[in-house]
């Protein structure tokens, strides 16, 4: 295959990366610093002050810094406000592309000090703590590839946009209508989400997902004197169950799990009501639209019961596309210029590259490589994080998609 065309030649990214190198120490300072600033999704305040952080460096690097508004979730719960950051200098014709990254986590405040404290561990080569892997450590690295590229000179032809979510681990309930607004507009996406697998895949792909809501309604009654005269919603609901499994098709990657049911109020009483979280993995936008279609054509089967469905698919699939293996196989030449070697998969999770996968070229897991998203191991290898960051910049110093997928097609015509 052809050398893809790149904004920056071998000279270049062997500086950048040995500049990087050079900046592994200076980085981990400024990861201990965003994971000592603990931001669980819940505490919009939190979530200010780790992109204040943030904002600082960009600003210094002529970002012009706007806060998007966040709000509520649909369950009335605060949700803070998105940082996103425009290059102030920026010509109306010049294209754009999107870096995209989120502050919160999944852990709640004290956890420093309880059961998950930050450390780096010299001997083993990583560091560890509370968000380090997902994904302070992929914010990190997003800072430090923007400042080596100003520090060195690089010419940028597709100028970068950064956002930087407050509520991606609750399934970005506010922050969407932002990538949906910015998306369109960009030539592709960077999503820095932690790398698949100890060997530091992109993630090509992603399932897609959704959430359901089964509240059963029965009629309840003495379980001992009158037990016929009842209804049970437990006995409908466990007959939801079974056909909300039955949907499962694991070769065609698709999961429908029942995570969580709840119901009753004693032994001696039969049901009034049950209910049922669900959720469900799909591949593609047709198991998507046939899945949905399946559970809420389901109806109760036990007489005077009856039920609400709500929910639904929420994130379609990240497929792949011409643009996207496009700047995928850029990607992979990309990092063979550094001697480093890039593979890639399809990962279970869901993020915001879903969303942004449906109006750009969309590449994630360029974040940290490690392992422990949300468990007590988590942590992220500490000489990767140098290449990461290298990989970050020289795909942000790439030219324009479109030219990517050009020389893909002349490559195919040259080797057909």
């Amino acid at each position: 295959m052809s050398d893809a065309p790149s904004s920056v030649d071998t000279d270049h990214a062997s500086a950048l990366h040995e500049h990087l190198r050079g900046q592994t120490e200076a980085m981990l300072d400024l990861l201990e610093r965003l994971v000592r600033i603990e931001s669980p999704t819940s505490d919009p305040q939190a979530q200010q002050k780790v992109q204040s952080v943030l904002a600082d460096r960009l600003a210094a690097l002529g970002f012009r810094i706007q806060t998007a508004r966040g709000g509520t979730t649909a369950d009335g719960d605060p949700v803070g406000n998105h940082l996103i950051a425009f290059p102030e200098n920026r010509s109306s014709e010049t294209p754009v592309q999107l870096l995209l990254g989120h502050g919160d986590t999944v852990w709640p405040h004290g956890t420093l000090e309880s059961t998950v404290p930050f450390e780096i561990d010299r001997e083993k080569g990583v560091v560890q703590g509370p968000g380090v892997f997902d994904m302070k450590a992929g914010l990190t690295q997003m800072i430090f590839a923007l400042e080596a590229l100003t520090h060195l000179g690089v010419d940028v032809p597709v100028q970068p946009i950064v956002m930087v979510s407050a509520d991606e681990e609750i399934g970005s309930p506010t922050g969407t209508r932002h990538i949906e607004r910015l998306a369109p507009c960009c030539d592709r996406a960077l999503v820095v989400e932690p790398a698949l697998g100890l060997d530091g895949k992109i993630k090509t792909e992603r399932k897609g997902s959704g959430r359901f809501h089964i509240h059963v309604k029965g009629k309840s009654a003495h379980a001992g004197l009158d037990p016929e005269s009842g209804s049970s919603a437990i006995l409908e609901l466990s007959h939801v169950v079974q056909r909300l499994h039955d949907l499962n098709d694991p070769k065609a990657g698709i999961s429908v799990n029942v995570g969580t049911i709840g119901g009753g109020t004693r032994p001696n009483v039969v049901a009034a009501e049950s209910t049922a979280e669900v959720d469900v993995r799909i591949t593609t936008k047709e198991q998507a639209e046939a899945v949905e279609h399946a559970i809420r054509s389901i109806e109760p089967t036990v007489p005077e019961t009856k039920m609400t469905i709500e929910g639904g698919i929420s994130r379609l699939p990240m497929s792949q596309t011409p643009a996207s293996r496009a700047l995928w196989q850029h990607a992979r030449t990309t990092a063979e210029r550094i001697g480093l070697s890039l593979d890639s998969g399809r990962s279970g999770g869901v993020s915001d590259g879903n969303t942004a996968a449906r109006f750009t070229p969309t590449l994630d897991g360029l974040g940290p490589v490690g392992d422990g998203a949300h468990a007590r191991h988590e942590f992220c290898y500490i000489d990767a994080m140098a290449e990461r960051s290298t990989i970050l910049a020289l795909l942000i110093a790439s030219p324009a998609t479109e030219t990517l997928l050009e020389a893909n097609r002349t490559a195919k015509i040259e080797m057909g």
